[in-house]
């Protein structure tokens, strides 16, 4: 199967070369979200982030969603995920508490998380994750 690249109108614009998701053979790989916020108006990368890990987590949740929703899909097809935490140790739990509320029990996908030195103009969370269309 041919890869299919996609671009979601209404998602935050791209900060480096890249498409917001690619798609091949009905698995899609939607690149890292960062906590841009997206308005009804905007989506520009040059918005300030929420403050705070919460906020940022549940606004780069947000972004994964509209990204998915822009492939037909939505978290229920999300199969493993990627956490990357600019302060792990002092954002982890925080970040999980507010990462559990968006997938029920018993529906959670695989996850990494780890910590990292830098993310992408300041940001303290990016998401990333692998979702597949149902057969």
């Amino acid at each position: 199967m041919t890869p299919v690249f996609h671009m979601i109108t209404g998602a935050p614009d791209p900060v480096a070369p890249f498409s917001h998701a690619v798609e091949s053979d009905g698995w899609i790989f939607v690149t890292g979200q960062m906590p841009f916020p997206v308005t009804a108006t905007e989506t520009s990368i040059d918005l300030a982030y929420p403050a705070g890990i919460e906020a940022q987590t549940h606004q780069v949740m947000k972004n994964l969603e509209i990204v998915l929703q822009g492939c037909g899909l939505d978290l229920s097809h999300v199969l493993s995920v990627r956490v990357f935490l600019l302060h792990f140790d002092a954002d982890y739990d925080a970040m999980n508490a507010i990462y559990a509320s968006w997938f029920p029990v018993g529906r959670r996908p695989a996850r990494t998380c780890v910590g990292v030195n830098g993310l992408a103009k300041g940001a303290l969370i990016e998401i990333d994750l692998v979702a597949r269309r149902p057969a």
